[in-house]
C-alpha cells in the first residue's frame, strides 16, 4: 500500500478563521487558504483547487498509462478538472468533477478518445471522487 500525507492547520472561526495546508513531500508548504480564498476568489488555494490539481495529474498519468499499454507514441496530455461545489441543506457538498484534456498523440482520434473515457473511469482519483464525473476530450 502507498501511503501520501496531506495536512492543514487552522486557526480562528469560519469567516475570520486562516488556514495552511501542506504536503508531506514539500511541493506545498504552508500554503495559506481560508473563508476568502474559498468562497471570494481571494489570493491562495482552497480545498476544491487541490482536488482538481490531483484529479488532473491523476487522470493524465492513467491515460499515458493506457496510451501506451496500446502502443500509442507521441503522447502529451494537458488536462484540468473543474470541481464544482454547490449549496446542500445548511452547508455545501462538491457533486461535479468535469475533465477538459487536450491530447496530441501519434493515433487514431477514435481510439484516443475510447482510452481516453476509460482513464476518466480507472484513475484512483476518480475512483475516489464521489461526484458525476464529465469529460470534454479533444485530439489535437
Amino acid at each position: 500500500m502507498i501511503n501520501r500525507t496531506g495536512s492543514a492547520k487552522w486557526e480562528g472561526g469560519l469567516k475570520e478563521g486562516k488556514g495552511q495546508v501542506s504536503t508531506e513531500s514539500g511541493a506545498l508548504s504552508a500554503q495559506p487558504y481560508g473563508f476568502n480564498t474559498r468562497f471570494e476568489d481571494k489570493a491562495g488555494t482552497n480545498p476544491e483547487e487541490l482536488i482538481g490539481a490531483a484529479h488532473a495529474s491523476c487522470f493524465s498519468m492513467a491515460l499515458a498509462m493506457m496510451l501506451e499499454q496500446e502502443g500509442v507514441t507521441g503522447v502529451s496530455i494537458e488536462t484540468t478538472s473543474k470541481i464544482s461545489m454547490d449549496k446542500e441543506g445548511e452547508g455545501f457538498a462538491v457533486k461535479k468533477a468535469h475533465l477538459t484534456t487536450q491530447i496530441t498523440a501519434d493515433a487514431d482520434e477514435a481510439k484516443v478518445l475510447e482510452v481516453a473515457d476509460k482513464a476518466k473511469e480507472g484513475c484512483p482519483i476518480s475512483k475516489l471522487l464521489n461526484a458525476e464525473i464529465t469529460m470534454d476530450a479533444k485530439v489535437a
